[in-house]
């Protein structure tokens, strides 16, 4: 049986670390950025973990 191919999708935007978490990046940092603080901006720069209700999905799209 060939091997399962990773989804394209899932891969540009969530990579696995070394203890098995899924790390993703924030979402409403695009565009419209004039109306939203500087602190708030900030904070979604900052890359943060699945949760676990969300982990397995995304594990298996990726074939991790």
């Amino acid at each position: 049986m060939p091997k399962q191919k990773t989804k394209s999708a899932a891969r540009k935007r969530f990579k696995v670390t070394a203890t098995g978490k899924v790390k993703r990046y924030r979402a409403f940092k695009s565009h419209i950025l004039t109306k939203k603080h500087p602190k708030r901006k900030r904070r979604l720069r900052q890359a943060t973990t699945l949760t676990k209700a969300d982990e397995g999905r995304i594990k298996r799209l990726l074939g991790a």
